[in-house]
């Protein structure tokens, strides 16, 4: 096999995205060989010693595709942890897999389990822009400032400004309203940080949609295998089917322009 780059490897091995495994690299965590890596190194993955934290990287044969619906309270993570569930408790497969963006501790939905690392990265790197979509359930009804805020970009008290979001009233809820809200990137509590922002207190928060990707057919705290359809679907939009990836970005590029305008 010839040499690649080291962060591609891993990402096929099922470790994480590739964007996670630079990161690995960039810690000092890897080695090849016996020495430690440097971002940029190649290798190949049938010849070379490649470990990580001391763990041999083995490759995974085929790529696996699962989609969880997450309850409150479970962990977005497939690593043990003492205090709460994680989705390895609720999906025991023999598979090494890792989660594509993460749901907080008390949100709920779609999340997608996969050892695919360029699926991953595609899906989940801004530059892209694929569209989450979210129903989230709020405690006051929004007024048309406070939708038109969502709609031009928020201001976060971090100084960082949101890109355009899609937003509208599904249904009113008591005092409260459920929102249909679609974001073309992923920042850390996005929604929560959002709404918190402009004065509007987030009472459930459930993702349903990644990309062409619906939540559908599993029930709350359960999970299955994509279709072949679904993969296929997630493969193209991504860019990793018959577009390539240049073009996926390209587009993702042009649409963000179209909201901005």
């Amino acid at each position: 096999m010839a040499e690649e780059r080291l962060q591609k490897i891993l990402a096929r091995a099922g470790l994480c995205s590739r964007r996670k495994c630079e990161e690995l690299i960039q810690q000092g965590r890897v080695t090849v060989n016996g020495q430690v890596a440097r971002l940029g190194m190649k290798a190949d993955p049938l010849k070379d010693d490649i470990r990580v934290d001391g763990q041999r990287v083995r490759l995974v044969e085929e790529p696996v595709y699962i989609m969880v619906n997450k309850p409150r309270w479970v962990l977005s993570t497939m690593e043990p942890d003492p205090k709460h569930r994680t989705l390895r408790d609720l999906v025991p497969v023999p598979h090494r897999l890792f989660p594509v963006g993460r749901l907080d501790l008390e949100s709920e939905g779609l999340v997608l389990l996969t050892n695919d690392g360029d699926l991953a990265n595609r899906l989940m790197h801004p530059r892209y822009g694929h569209e989450k979509e979210y129903r989230v359930l709020v405690a006051k009804v929004p007024d048309e400032k406070q939708l038109k805020a969502f709609r031009y970009g928020i201001v976060l008290p971090d100084g960082t400004r949101t890109r355009p979001a899609q937003v509208e009233i599904l249904k009113r809820q008591g005092k409260g309203a459920w929102l249909r809200i679609i974001l073309t990137e992923g920042k850390k509590r996005q929604i929560r940080e959002m709404c918190r922002t402009i004065g509007l207190p987030v009472v459930r928060l459930i993702r349903t949609r990644i990309g062409p990707l619906r939540l559908r057919n599993v029930g709350v705290g359960q999970w299955r295998y994509l279709t072949d359809k679904e993969v296929k679907a997630l493969k193209r939009a991504a860019g990793l089917d018959s577009e390539n990836g240049q073009q996926a970005a390209r587009r993702a590029y042009l649409r963000r322009r179209r909201e901005a305008s």
